[in-house]
């Protein structure tokens, strides 16, 4: 891996709390969408690791089933890593962003 997640270029940072939120970053995600974009998105979660977990588990479902049903393409690339002190991160971009960046 020839680039870090974080120099990954996002369009919205999205920073959640806890797991109710996750769902309105993952509408605004799909309603967006990734083919195409030369960007991609980033969730910003608390570094709890049991609520890190949860809202992960949801950014990453949510985000297949939404493009799912949309009809959209799918193939959408994904890293966790350690943002900070304080929080982890996810970052999502489409595979052909990932590829040109080297992930």
């Amino acid at each position: 891996m020839a680039a870090h997640p974080r120099d990954v270029p996002v369009s919205k940072v999205f920073e959640l709390k806890d797991v109710a939120g996750a769902d309105e970053a993952v509408d605004e995600m799909v309603r967006t969408g990734f083919a195409g974009r030369d960007t991609g998105f980033r969730v910003l979660m608390p570094k709890d690791r049991k609520t890190a977990k949860r809202i992960g588990y949801r950014v990453t479902t949510g985000v297949s089933y939404g493009l799912r049903k949309k009809g959209d393409s799918r193939d959408v690339r994904y890293w966790t890593y350690h943002h900070d002190a304080e929080r982890y991160a996810i970052v999502l971009v489409d595979r052909t962003v990932a590829e040109s960046l080297g992930l």
